[in-house]
């Protein structure tokens, strides 16, 4: 697993602040903020996420419902909301990014307990509370 993929899952399990996770992104060049972005949706859809679970990954970002990013989550044809989400202007995007990890949160929860309740081999899901920022390793 890469720094950003790690950081984003950890971001999604609770196991890291949010607070950190959006100075990270923040201090990221925009192209790779996009990268970020792109990688979070992937993340989203693998994890199965729906459009079912706009509503609570909009409450659970803190992104206001009236948000173009909270918006567009919760309008249907979630890959289509997705690829419009991570194509937000930049001005939009620390509400994407709060949003898409808050996405990956409800999906990856749900994920858990229907399948990996008894355990499972999934990288991602063998992350600890406490790694500090910048010490993986690519």
């Amino acid at each position: 697993m890469y720094e950003g993929e790690i950081i984003l899952n950890e971001l999604a399990q609770g196991l890291r602040p949010m607070s950190e996770g959006i100075e990270w992104f923040e201090g990221l060049a925009a192209d790779e903020q996009f990268v970020a972005l792109r990688d979070a949706a992937g993340y989203c859809l693998q994890a199965r996420a729906t459009v079912d679970d706009g509503a609570e990954s909009v409450r659970r970002s803190d992104v206001r419902p009236t948000h173009t990013p909270a918006v567009l989550i919760t309008r249907g044809r979630l890959t289509e909301q997705l690829t419009k989400i991570i194509n937000l202007p930049e001005d939009e995007r620390v509400k994407a990014f709060r949003l898409l990890v808050a996405l990956l949160g409800v999906a990856d929860e749900r994920r858990r307990e229907r399948q990996c309740a008894d355990g499972c081999t999934h990288a991602w899901h063998q992350l600890t509370p406490g790694r500090q920022m910048g010490t993986a390793t690519a």
